[in-house]
């Protein structure tokens, strides 16, 4: 029987509005258990977290080292204590970060590449693809910006940890050999009423920069400025069931003309070579597809 936990982390999701019940909630009906480590937060995260399906959510309370700044470091630090409490019997174990939803539209399929992969050892993870919302949740991003794909479910107990700012993982140094999970995953990182993104944006350059870099170059805004953003087209299909209510519930305008596409000439080559071809040039990949 296939046995499934999930994992992330999470610090001061109310004070600026992750989407976490909603990310935790998207992967249960795939999960036996979900691994939360929560840290030590200013606002009420630690209790909103354990008011998720406490039959199946595990919290597990963390203290940030916040002196691990450089890179994002802390990130995967808090990434791999959640992925070390999972139950080191599971088949695999499933990654989701704060803003990140899965469709369950695609719990099925998901289901049935874990099962045909399950005792397989070659194959240590399966990778997602990805649409990254910007502005609303009417757009997403379409330049080379946004990375395409994610490993987002590993072999658990097997050695595998997260690395540098927990955007992917390694094994032994070097990238996981993966299958791809045939999912797409929602990301909603980048839609929040502007003042709760300019927040977040102040607190996510704090893990990477020094306080002098911050004041200089984020904290000088109040609300963050959406029009900057070079490419994006509508979408259109449908969001995940478990956003709906929070999608409702927007309560500022954002609105981008699609056909205005702020892009050098070198990227508008390279999005034609791609679109072409598949082929994306330069890409960087964390994994190795088998």
């Amino acid at each position: 029987m296939l046995k499934v936990s999930g994992f992330t982390f999470i610090r001061n999701a109310i004070c600026y509005d992750y989407p976490v019940v909603e990310a935790i909630s998207s992967i249960l009906p795939v999960c036996d258990e979900v691994v939360v480590a929560v840290g030590k937060s200013e606002d009420d995260t630690l209790d909103l977290v354990r008011s998720i399906h406490p039959d199946k959510v595990r919290v597990v309370e963390t203290t940030w080292d916040d002196s691990l700044r450089k890179g994002g470091a802390v990130l995967a630090v808090e990434t791999n204590k959640a992925l070390a409490a999972v139950a080191p019997d599971a088949d695999w174990a499933f990654y989701i970060q704060a803003d990140e939803v899965l469709h369950e539209q695609y719990v099925p399929g998901l289901k049935k590449v874990m099962e045909t992969w399950k005792d397989d050892k070659r194959v240590e993870g399966l990778v997602f693809d990805y649409r990254h919302f910007y502005g609303s949740y009417d757009y997403i991003g379409d330049s080379r910006r946004w990375y395409r794909r994610e490993v987002r479910v590993v072999r658990p107990a097997q050695g595998i940890y997260s690395f540098r700012d927990a955007q992917g993982f390694q094994k032994d140094g070097r990238p996981l050999k993966v299958k791809h999970a045939d999912a797409v995953i929602h990301h909603y990182g980048w839609v929040r009423p502007p003042d709760k993104q300019q927040e977040r944006q102040v607190a996510f350059h704090s893990l990477w920069h020094d306080d002098a870099w911050v004041d200089e170059n984020v904290r000088v805004y109040d609300q963050f400025d959406y029009s900057g953003i070079d490419s994006l087209t509508r979408y259109e299909g449908t969001h995940p069931a478990v956003m709906l209510d929070r999608i409702s519930r927007m309560n500022w305008q954002f609105s981008f003309d699609p056909s205005q596409k702020k892009l050098s000439m070198k990227s508008r080559i390279l999005q034609w070579v791609f679109r072409l071809t598949g082929w994306r040039i330069g890409e960087y990949r964390n994994y190795r597809v088998i």
